[in-house]
């Protein structure tokens, strides 16, 4: 027996453990063209958020549609090690248990992380099973699994081989919190609100003769810890205000040490006071300029951003208080002649939020002026790779073109250790294999020297960016980097679409393009579909902190995993961010409730081998006529990657067209049965609805299709066959809706006049605009017509209404109190033509004419016609009244 609800708890996990059970999800070579997605990795320290649930959602739709359309459709699932975001969580917990990781050797680091990753990680894949995504967890890949991290040790290898990574001694940006470089794309510029400050610096006659007389000179800075790194005093040498100092010395306020003064155009003369201090250590244009001029470099920080021992007696203490106390004591011995309120863009970490500390520093880089090449014309010339929707073409050509060399070392333990190892004391020292072994071998060659051993071998201590290992990700997870030859990555490789936010486009997207043509000479995708942000009804990005951000279990656990994900995607239009609003999967809800309801009337019925109504047989034809219109549709913006307007076409077709017309027109008579050759007809189209909206709310049509039969295996909804593409009757859709809107007429009528629809009517028609009669039987069914004539002139003592210039009348004997009514329409008669007075008043204006934009007198213009054909319409009704 049907249950009178559709219920969702009831239903997603039953029909997801049959799916998972007949590895419906899996995947294998055969001779099928595939369809291959890979998931954007997430954090394996992550839960599911509403951004994951937009972006995996589409995910299953495509990959659904794609099993339902034929193709040998593969999900890849899998996460990424997200070295800072893990490596801090496991150091936080050691500290809960009164670790330090400093007191750890690396493996045993290491062997906590992987217990914590063990535990907590990769409960976001588990949850992504209760949003119904169809991955195939056969092929779960985890970026720090044996294979994928030999590749990455693999790819490094081979482009330290060709010239392209090097190891330098850059300015790099250090997150203090994080203790690791970052890459700049992993910086995020802020506007702040700080202070200038504008600090004396005092002449003397030379460096051992600390002795100033009252000379000084101001200079303004944000940042008055810096002092003692300061190694020189800048001015431009066009400067007329200082030319009296060059070559003069300076002390530098509080530390006393003496530093010279030099030149150079780089000073922009307008800034401050015109005056620059120099710190090298600390400012990316300060190292230029120390080593143009070639001056001492100091670097006054320790790794979590507190003084070191250059900061005299603030050593230990951390920046920002360092900063306040500085300030104190400058007031305190009259080194602070004033401060202003200055906003300027400060760098904050991405991943922990932490202000960046500029930092000299040796790391490893890897050359992106000549690798990027092949991923910038495959996007913004040939169009191998398409970006959906492509206005982020400008944003990815802006990054690609104003590319800098990827800093790819991090200070962490957690991640794929670089394969650098040291033989000598020497920075230049090394020699870069796959293997430790591999590494003997060259450094013997290196150093002619066969006594070496292992042990003579130190390995570089840093790993690689996270983003390093994901950039291979479309290969790895196939094991194209370490195995080309192998079938799965010939069979796979490229993948058709990837489905990922616009924030990470540059991170990873580019990143995989560019690792794609170098490795294979190919793309790694088809097609790149950015989804938007997911906000709040006041346009909020959602955020834990905010508090505006829904638990995604929850609202599936209060709507159904359906209703959330046609709530999400009716709202989720290409590369726009979402407004949502929980509203939205109410709607879902009750669309699920709609389909289920529409399904239990129709097995309601009693079926009977008996003729089929005429008005049964034209609604059949009218139904696939419009099921093929919708179906291209469909088709039409799935190319284009507009999903929302997909399933709205669905959710019109079944809402409106399916249960509102279709099955009202087909609906047998109260307790009568309905016939054979309907009733299959209508199964079988519902059943097309059912594979239409399978990819956007599977466990629903599942749990449905398998309601109407007994299905094998073989025959589950899952791997049936999408609906087959024939030719459109647009005339016979075209035909419908004028009946519709016939029928809605004479509902209208019904009610305002309220006629009971049990009451049988007549209905007469002057057809003008020379209709087609073969919906008849769906208008008098529909509007319980006794009988419909067409005549050649108005009929009297009817009432009345037009479908453009065709006119209908329905007569009132017995139905209506007539004077009542001619009393109506007098009133309304009335009132039309006062509101037409006034709008011809304002066209006959000139004045009004003159000034008015055009659209304001084009709507004026429609009031009047508008106006005139309702007035003709009342003196009509009025003549056959009277």
């Amino acid at each position: 027996m049907i249950p009178a609800q559709f219920n969702p708890k009831e239903v997603e996990q039953k029909w997801y453990d049959y799916w998972m059970k007949n590895k419906y999800f899996h995947s294998k070579p055969d001779s099928r063209t595939p369809y291959t997605i890979v998931i954007p990795p997430p954090n394996v320290t992550g839960v599911l958020h509403m951004g994951h649930m937009l972006n995996n959602t589409i995910q299953d739709v495509l990959i659904r549609r794609a099993r339902l359309k034929g193709f040998n459709a593969c999900w890849v699932p899998g996460t990424d090690h997200a070295s800072i975001a893990t490596e801090a969580k496991v150091v936080a917990k050691l500290k809960t248990e009164g670790i330090n990781k400093g007191d750890l050797t690396r493996e045993e680091f290491l062997k906590h992380a992987y217990d914590w990753t063990d535990k907590y990680g990769g409960t976001i894949l588990e949850q992504l099973k209760q949003l119904g995504c169809s991955c195939d967890w056969d092929r779960t890949k985890f970026t720090m699994d044996e294979d994928m991290s030999a590749s990455v040790i693999k790819s490094f290898v081979d482009l330290y081989n060709k010239g392209m990574i090097y190891r330098g001694y850059r300015m790099v940006n250090w997150d203090p919190e994080a203790k690791t470089t970052l890459s700049d794309e992993e910086v995020i510029h802020e506007e702040r609100q700080g202070k200038l400050y504008y600090l004396k610096y005092y002449l003397t006659q030379n460096l051992d003769n600390r002795e100033c007389g009252d000379e000084f000179i101001v200079i303004a800075t944000t940042r008055p810890e810096t002092i003692f790194g300061d190694t020189a005093i800048c001015i431009n040498p066009n400067d007329e205000r200082y030319k009296y100092l060059k070559g003069k010395l300076a002390v530098v306020p509080i530390s006393g040490k003496v530093i010279p003064i030099i030149e150079d155009e780089y000073v922009d003369i307008e800034f401050g006071t015109g005056c620059l201090k120099v710190t090298p250590a600390h400012d990316v244009n300060d190292a230029s300029l120390g080593k143009k001029h070639n001056l001492e470099i100091i670097d006054i920080f320790n790794e979590d951003a507190s003084l070191n021992s250059f900061g005299l007696h603030y050593q230990g203490k951390d920046r920002f208080a360092a900063r306040e106390e500085i300030e104190l004591e400058l007031k305190n011995k009259d080194l602070l002649l004033k401060t202003e309120i200055h906003m300027n863009k400060v760098g904050t970490s991405e991943r922990t939020k932490a202000v960046i500390e500029p930092r000299l520093s040796d790391q490893w880089f890897l050359k992106m002026e000549e690798l990027v090449k092949p991923a910038i014309k495959a996007v913004l010339e040939t169009e191998e790779v398409k970006l959906y929707p492509s206005k982020f073409n400008n944003t990815y050509r802006h990054w690609m073109e104003n590319i800098r060399d990827w800093n790819i070392s991090r200070q962490l333990w957690w991640g794929q250790q670089i394969p650098a190892y040291y033989y000598g004391e020497g920075k230049e020292d090394y020699v870069v294999a796959e293997n430790i072994n591999e590494a003997l071998e060259l450094a013997k060659k290196a150093t002619n020297n066969q006594q070496l051993t292992t042990n003579n071998l130190t390995q570089d201590a840093d790993a690689l960016d996270t983003w390093f290992s994901s950039w291979l990700w479309p290969m790895a997870v196939f094991g194209g980097i370490l195995d080309p030859e192998s079938e799965d990555f010939k069979y796979y490789y490229p993948t058709n679409d990837l489905v990922t936010g616009p924030d990470i486009l540059f991170f990873w997207v580019a990143r995989m393009i560019i690792a794609g043509y170098e490795y294979t000479g190919k793309k790694p995708f088809n097609n790149v579909y950015l989804t938007g942000l997911v906000r709040d009804k006041q346009r909020r990005k959602m955020s834990k902190s905010l508090g505006n951000s829904p638990d995604p279990l929850e609202l599936i656990e209060k709507f159904g995993a359906d209703g959330v994900r046609v709530g999400l995607l009716l709202s989720a239009s290409a590369g726009n961010d979402i407004m949502f609003d929980e509203e939205l999967c109410n709607n879902g809800k009750a669309f699920a409730n709609k389909i289920w309801n529409a399904f239990r009337l129709i097995k309601g019925w009693e079926v009977a081998d008996i003729a089929q109504p005429e008005a049964s047989k034209i609604a059949i034809d009218w139904y696939e006529a419009k099921l093929q219109q919708t179906l291209a549709e469909i088709e039409d913006n799935f190319e284009k990657y507009r999903l929302s307007d997909a399933l709205m076409s669905i959710y019109k077709l079944v809402w409106d067209d399916f249960c509102s017309w279709f099955l009202e027109i087909i609906k047998p008579a109260y307790q009568q049965p309905i016939d054979k050759a309907t009733f299959d007809k209508a199964i079988e189209l519902l059943e097309a609805n059912l594979k239409l909206l399978h990819p956007f709310m599977p466990f629903l049509t599942e749990e449905i299709w398998q309601y109407i039969a007994e299905r094998t295996q073989e025959e589950a909804l899952i791997i049936s066959k999408w609906p087959t593409m024939k030719n459109t009757n647009a005339d016979l859709i075209s035909e419908f809706d004028f009946a519709a809107e016939v029928i809605s007429g004479i509902r209208t009528i019904r009610k305002e006049k309220n006629i009971p629809f049990k009451d049988v009517i007549d209905l007469k028609v002057i057809n003008n605009e020379n209709a087609s009669t073969k919906f008849d039987a769906v208008i008098l069914k529909l509007g319980n017509i006794e009988s419909l004539e067409y005549v050649s002139e108005a009929v009297e003592g009817t009432l009345t209404y037009r479908v453009k210039s065709n006119e209908y009348f329905i007569p009132i004997a017995g139905n209506i109190d007539v004077a009542a009514e001619i009393e109506k329409l007098e009133a309304e008669l009335k009132y039309t033509q006062g509101f037409l007075k006034s709008v011809q008043g304002k066209l006959n204006n000139e004045k009004f004419v003159a000034g008015a934009p055009d659209q304001v007198i084009a709507n004026e213009r429609n009031k009047e016609a508008d106006a005139l054909a309702k007035i003709a319409t009342i003196e009509q009704s009025l003549a056959s009244l009277k």
